[in-house]
This record gives C-alpha cells, sequence and structure tokens, in this order.
C-alpha cells in the first residue's frame, strides 16, 4: 500500500509548484501559466519525541486510494510514517472497511495485532470504534468526524476534526473571482452568476461546507447564488456526474463538490466550466476547468496522537486543527482558468484567518429568511432526536467546532437552494 501511495503523495500533502506548461514555440499561441504554488501549504513534519520500539498505529478506511477523501487519509498516514521513519510493521492500513460490525471487527483485529493506537476515518464508523474502545481500554481509539467523544467520556476514545470551512471559503474566493471574470467579459450577467454543488447528505458537515464555499464567493461576488444537489451516498462516481450534470443542465456556470470521486470534476471538464475539487488537485486530469481544492491535512493530528501516546500524554477528547496548525491546506491555483488577482485576495484572506480578523460564519454576512440571525440553538452532544443544546452565536457570528470538533453548522442561509434532500 505505502509503495502505491506514494505516487499519488504529491495530490494534496505536498501542494507546492506544479510545473508550468511551457508553450510549443509558436509566438501566437498564448503562454500556458499552469499552477501556482499553494496559497497554504503543508508544514513539514517535525518530531522531538522518541518511539518506541514495540510501537504500532493501525488506520481504519472506508475505501480505498480510488476515493479522493480515504486518499487523503492515507497520503498523511504515508507522509508521517517516513517523517518519523516507522517501519512498514509500525503501521497497519486497512481498506474498505464498511460502516458496519466489519469496523468493529477491524479495530479489534488491529488491537490483538499490538497496534497502541488505531484511527478510523468515516461517519459511520463511530458507533463500532466506540465499542472497541470499551473490549480495550489500554488502546486508544481515534475517530475522524466523529460527535460522540465529549459526551462518552471514554478516556481511551477521541474524536477529530479540522477547520476545513476555513479552506472552503478561500476556495469560495477563487470560484466567485471567476465569476467576476465571466461577467466582467459579458460571457454571463450578474445575475445568472449561479454556482453548482455536488453534496453527499445534508449532514452538519456537508451543510458548513457548502455554506463556507457559498460565503467566500459571495465575499468578492455579491451576486452570487448556488444551488446544491445530493448524492445520498460519500461515493459514487455515477451518481455524482449525473448531479453535476443535472446542476449544469440547470444552468449553473461553475460546479464545486463535498463528493469523493471524479464524477462531477469529469462532467465539469466535458462540458468547459469552472470547477472546484475537493481533497486534492485535479489538475492533470481537468487541466481547461480545474480551479483549486481544499483539503484537510491529516498529518499534524497524526504526529499529534502519535506523540502524546509516545510520551505518556493525554489525547484530547475532540481536536480540531486550523490554519495555524497545517491541517487546512490548498493546492496551487490553476493560473490559465483562474481569475487575475485571484491569488492576492486569497492571500489577503489567509492574513485575515491568521490575525482572527475573519470569521467564515460572521452573522453579517448572511441572513435566514431575509432576517439576521442573532441567536442559534445548535446540536452539539449529539442525541437520537438531535435536540439543540447549545447556543453556537457568540461574538457576532456562528462559533463552528468550537465546543467539540465535528462540524454543526446546520443552517440554511438565503441565496443557497437546495434541489434535493437525502439523508
Amino acid at each position: 500500500m505505502k509503495k502505491v501511495l506514494a505516487l499519488t503523495l504529491a495530490l494534496v500533502l505536498v501542494v507546492g509548484a506544479f510545473a508550468a506548461c511551457g508553450g510549443t514555440g509558436n509566438n501566437d499561441e498564448p503562454k500556458m501559466l499552469g499552477m501556482s504554488d499553494s496559497p497554504l501549504p503543508a508544514p513539514e513534519i517535525t518530531k522531538d519525541y522518541e518511539i518506541k520500539e514495540d510501537f504500532k498505529i493501525g488506520f481504519i478506511c472506508l475505501h480505498d486510494e480510488q476515493s479522493t477523501y480515504d486518499l487523503n487519509f492515507l497520503n498523511a498516514a504515508n507522509s508521517v510514517q517516513d517523517a518519523l521513519g516507522l517501519t512498514n510493521e509500525q503501521v497497519i492500513i486497512k481498506t474498505n472497511i464498511p460502516e458496519g460490525n466489519e469496523c468493529y471487527e477491524a479495530a479489534k483485529d488491529l488491537a490483538n495485532q499490538g497496534c497502541d493506537i488505531v484511527f478510523a476515518n468515516s461517519f459511520g464508523h463511530e458507533d463500532f470504534m466506540i465499542k472497541a474502545a470499551k473490549e480495550f481500554p489500554e488502546v486508544e481509539f481515534c475517530h475522524a468526524t466523529g460527535t460522540k467523544a465529549h459526551t462518552e467520556g471514554l478516556k481511551n476514545y477521541h474524536n477529530a476534526f479540522a477547520s476545513i470551512y476555513q479552506g472552503r471559503y478561500l476556495a469560495g474566493i477563487v470560484a466567485g473571482m471567476k465569476l467576476n471574470e465571466m461577467i466582467e467579459a459579458g460571457t454571463i450577467t450578474a445575475d445568472q452568476a449561479k454556482m453548482g454543488y455536488v453534496g453527499a447528505f445534508t449532514y452538519a458537515e456537508v451543510i458548513s461546507g457548502y455554506t463556507s464555499f457559498y460565503l467566500g464567493a459571495k465575499s468578492v461576488c455579491p451576486t452570487v447564488t448556488m444551488e446544491v444537489q445530493f448524492t445520498g451516498s460519500w461515493y459514487d462516481a455515477t451518481e455524482e456526474k449525473n448531479a453535476a450534470e443535472a446542476l449544469l443542465n440547470n444552468k449553473c456556470v461553475l460546479i464545486s463538490q463535498h463528493a469523493d470521486s471524479m464524477g462531477a470534476p469529469s462532467a465539469c471538464e466535458a462540458a468547459k466550466v469552472p470547477n472546484v475539487s475537493y481533497n486534492g488537485s485535479t489538475y492533470d486530469s481537468c487541466p481547461e476547468t480545474f480551479l483549486v481544492s481544499s483539503a484537510i491535512n491529516w498529518a499534524p493530528y497524526f504526529n499529534y496522537i502519535i506523540a502524546c501516546v509516545n510520551k505518556g500524554e493525554e489525547i484530547a477528547a475532540d481536536w480540531c486543527g486550523g490554519i495555524a496548525e497545517g491541517s487546512v491546506v490548498l493546492t496551487g491555483i490553476n493560473q490559465d482558468v483562474a481569475a487575475k488577482g485571484t491569488i492576492e485576495k486569497v492571500e489577503e484572506a489567509i492574513t485575515g484567518f491568521k490575525a482572527g480578523t475573519l470569521n467564515v460564519f460572521d452573522t453579517a454576512n448572511f441572513t435566514v429568511d431575509k432576517k439576521a440571525l442573532t441567536t442559534y440553538t445548535a446540536d452539539v452532544d449529539t442525541d437520537a432526536a438531535l435536540t439543540p443544546d447549545t447556543e453556537a452565536i457568540k461574538d457576532g457570528y456562528f462559533n463552528e467546532s468550537a465546543d467539540r470538533s465535528a462540524p454543526y453548522f446546520n443552517i440554511k442561509i438565503d441565496g443557497i437552494k437546495l434541489l434535493n434532500e437525502k439523508f
């Protein structure tokens, strides 16, 4: 697995400069600029601790490297293994593990193989990871996108996520700048600046993502609207392509996604419609339409939990990394498709995030039913009825991922139309 992943590592974690596309020597043809350096690259992984000789970590992934979502985790595991000098015997990876009892069996097997840490990457893995954590109290069980660590109270069970809404917002700026260019060129009118978004489910994670993307675009293109088509699946190339084509047929002039296949990007490349992907660059496959991609860089979290175990320190019940931790990254920007001035505008927003002066969900920047939002009770302490329990509006903005790591922004704001809803 490690050798296979090495070939694709640069897709997400090494998001620096791509080789520029050179000209053909014909002075009449425009010079191709290719990919820029990343405005928000992944940081170098450093180690200030000793790793025990018998240390092992196991990874459970919903799919394999064919899924951009899972590839992102696999690349992070690969990069941390290389940076920390872990052997193949110390890193055990299980792929294509469904969100069912198979996850419990995989977690139990990894614990029995001597893993000190077992990590699972999909929302539906959570209950099965909790079951294993109760059975193996000496093993640390860590789970991405989950919601129950802070209420379960297990010392060896932990949730993690990242402030990817910041990355989505930055990608939205790239999209908004492209819409402005299209308006100025007369390709579309201001009221035709409609984006499409391929979403998986109507979970808070997806709602938070598409809303932050929309708000990023709106920050530079005030007339933008957006339509969302859901697939009811995290990974289904056919459904994602069909969803993108439905949005294109509905006169969406730019497409983004929270989905894990090449379905939507390939539909955009065929239609010559600008595309913002997720979890890695699609530049090689879609050079005429790819704009940028945001991603969570899981390497800092993997390094953190490995350090905690080897230093004898507790792992936080909820951990959410942002730009400061290097957990939110961008690919380079395709300069042959993106509008002029895009890189500078993105860098300006990054500066705002780092300074704490820019908040994605500032209530001054959106309305709900044409009214400003002054209060909102979110479902943070998840129960079966999804009962709202925590005030989320503080200091004039929705405090996403402050009271638990996984997103809980699930508000339907003005300007975004949901074409269908699947849970």
